[in-house]
């Protein structure tokens, strides 16, 4: 195996500075009996979105700056079901210009090991204009904390 395509070795739970626990649905399962991968991408925009939302720098319907995702990867490594509780872990891998790259790993239940991890990466745009901004100062200022501390 070339390092190129080496396997991402699960994270865990103190790697995350913020953690928010959520329930799955029954309709999270596919016929396989596992939560379906597309869902898991789902808890994930809801975990970022929701970080945004407490943390004072995003209001759904007014904010006048938008993040979009421009690109998202994951790794999976357990399975996870209904019904399972879950735990998201929401870091920062990179905060740009106009860009920012969010981390995340799913927990299942008490493990400490991801069962599942990735990224996506919101690139910011005015709601109206739709084009690149400058991150605003209060959003920069709002996840600098949530920034892991080595690439």
């Amino acid at each position: 195996m070339t390092a190129a395509n080496a396997r991402t070795a699960p994270t865990v739970r103190r790697d995350y500075p913020r953690l928010l626990p959520m329930t799955t649905r029954l309709r999270d399962t596919d016929v396989y009996g596992h939560m379906n991968n597309v869902v898991y991408n789902e808890y994930f925009d809801t975990a970022v979105n929701q970080t945004l939302i407490e943390l004072g720098v995003l209001d759904l319907r007014a904010s006048d700056v938008i993040g979009l995702v421009v690109h998202s990867q994951t790794s999976y490594f357990r399975p996870v079901a209904f019904p399972d509780t879950v735990v998201i872990g929401v870091r920062v891998g990179r905060l740009g210009r106009t860009s920012v790259t969010y981390e995340y790993a799913l927990f299942r239940g008490q493990d400490d090991e991801a069962a599942a991890q990735g990224s996506f990466t919101h690139a910011y745009v005015g709601r109206e204009s739709n084009r690149p901004v400058e991150l605003p100062q209060p959003l920069r200022a709002a996840l600098e904390p949530l920034l892991r501390a080595t690439p």
